[in-house]
């Protein structure tokens, strides 16, 4: 993604997720959940936690979903155990593209994703085919607006361990290592930074152009993977 197709792309799913915010935390429950139950429900000694919190608050989600959500992981509440899986293949085009699921019936899931990925032109890989196109990375997009100041974001986000910031036309993108992303979300969250979006991402190194049939296929692939309730995260290196 690059120009304004990048901000174009982000407020479009953000659009749909606000769409179906129920649908969303359920999603993030979940992940908060699995990290608790993983490692313990404190986040300041939990990185994975810490990382679940922070996405959760960028997507707006409750505090009490949040908590609720993390004492199910811990076993405080009854819930379902979930499972972490990483699925990786080829769209259409050649596009590669990385899922990530949490689900309580494996076969369930990797019948679905494989549907998804057959359907519309493409195919489910073996793990490693294409995550070597990528690196993880904290990514946090922030639109320009009235009364937020161009060098104070930046010396908030760097003074919490950013890497980078770049600016556009339509706003601004902090990067940040993984380990530091949710404590850069912390800070920008206590200076009032409203977040568009922000995640510990897959970013690609390089970028696929396809065909326009081949475009309709992926979009079409991208929402029946977003209809998904195990479907966490989808990323993928087309060019649009």
């Amino acid at each position: 993604m690059s120009g304004h197709s990048k901000w174009a792309n982000i407020k479009n799913r953000k659009g749909k997720q606000d769409a179906a915010k129920g649908k969303i935390f359920t999603k993030m429950a979940k992940l908060i959940a699995v990290a608790a139950r993983e490692g313990g429900s404190d986040p300041e000694m939990n990185a994975k936690l810490r990382d679940a919190v922070a996405k959760a608050k960028a997507a707006n989600m409750p505090n009490d979903n949040i908590d609720r959500a993390i004492k199910k992981g811990a076993g405080e509440l009854a819930g379902t155990v979930y499972e972490e899986i990483t699925y990786e293949g080829y769209g259409p085009g050649g596009v590669a593209v990385i899922v990530n699921a949490l689900t309580d019936n494996k076969n369930r899931t990797a019948g679905d994703i494989r549907h998804a990925f057959d359907k519309n032109g493409g195919n489910l890989g073996t793990n490693g085919c294409v995550a070597y196109l990528f690196t993880k990375a904290g990514r946090i997009m922030i639109e320009k607006k009235d009364g937020l100041d161009e060098d104070e974001l930046m010396m908030i986000a760097l003074d919490a361990g950013a890497e980078d910031m770049e600016t556009s036309e339509d706003g601004y993108e902090i990067k940040t290592a993984p380990e530091d992303f949710a404590k850069v979300m912390d800070a920008l969250n206590d200076a009032g930074v409203e977040v568009l979006s922000g995640e510990i991402a897959m970013i690609p190194s390089t970028e696929t152009d396809i065909s326009e049939a081949d475009a309709k296929k992926m979009e079409k692939m991208l929402d029946m993977f977003d209809d998904n309730d195990d479907v966490q995260e989808v990323w993928h290196n087309w060019n649009n």
